[in-house]
């Protein structure tokens, strides 16, 4: 992230809450605690972590850096292995914001800003699986696998009718489901397999899905002026650019923003 694109946000004022009532709301502890998924390679959603380093990388680590410089706060990282585990800690305010797939069943837990990024779900299928279409997928003999608590493994059981996508709590055991033969095909969203697909060799990801949906910022339930301002700061981020900036330093530069909030 470059600190000119954050600048150009420009502070929250006073239209998105009260100044107090947000700090109480998103700051509480005097740091903005940011949630976010670590996966083996990046996408619009999943970060990377470098255990040796101690580095996070990704889309959502930008955009986290650059509110936390607009609250004028530290910002405290905390990483998850899946997006079910996040919404678990934001809606227990373990965390205070985070970004993440929006469903029906996660909007009953937490409350959703703007979207930044337009997901689409499908299958990446092993080559030795034979699987050329979606509709091969839904066969008995098809081991799916899912990660856990999520809204593309709700959306992948919804839509298959032979078969059950098993759940993994990580990315990365996902992974390794696949590349040690206990797995056939993987439901994610399509922009994660473009850096997950070299680590998978024969594997190809499937046209079509089976959902779309916005990754959207989100903060724990109950919490208005939070929610107003991460909303005005996400809208801002759109305008300015710093979401564009975000994904092409990730390696997305195809992947369009999500269209402004009306």
């Amino acid at each position: 992230m470059e600190p000119d694109t954050a600048n150009a946000i420009g502070a929250t004022d006073n239209s998105s809450g009260d100044r107090e009532a947000i700090r109480r709301e998103l700051t509480s502890t005097g740091a903005l605690r940011a949630g976010v998924i670590v996966a083996p390679a990046l996408s619009a959603v999943f970060a990377t972590f470098d255990g040796e380093t101690g580095h996070y990388r990704g889309t959502t680590i930008d955009m986290a850096q650059a509110l936390a410089l607009q609250l004028g706060v530290t910002l405290e990282i905390v990483n998850f292995p899946n997006s079910g585990a996040c919404t678990d800690a934001l809606e227990s305010g373990q965390i205070d914001v985070s970004f993440m797939p929006v469903d029906d069943e996660r909007r009953k837990r937490v409350a959703f800003g703007p979207a930044y990024y337009i997901l689409e779900s499908t299958y990446l299928v092993t080559g030795s699986s034979g699987i050329t279409s979606l509709a091969g997928v839904d066969r008995e003999d098809v081991r799916v696998v899912g990660i856990a608590n999520t809204t593309t493994i709700r959306s992948s059981a919804r839509t298959l009718t032979k078969t059950t996508p098993a759940p993994a709590e990580s990315i990365a055991e996902a992974v390794e489901r696949m590349l040690t033969g206990k797995a056939d095909a993987l439901a994610l969203s399509r922009d994660a397999f473009q850096t997950l697909l070299p680590q998978l060799p024969g594997a190809r990801v499937l046209d079509g899905g089976f959902q779309s949906t916005g990754i959207a910022i989100a903060v724990g339930p109950g919490k208005p002026s939070a929610l107003s301002c991460v909303s005005v700061f996400m809208d801002a981020a759109k305008k300015s650019g710093l979401v564009r900036h975000a994904l092409d330093d990730a390696g997305f530069a195809n992947e369009p923003v999500a269209p402004l909030s009306r």
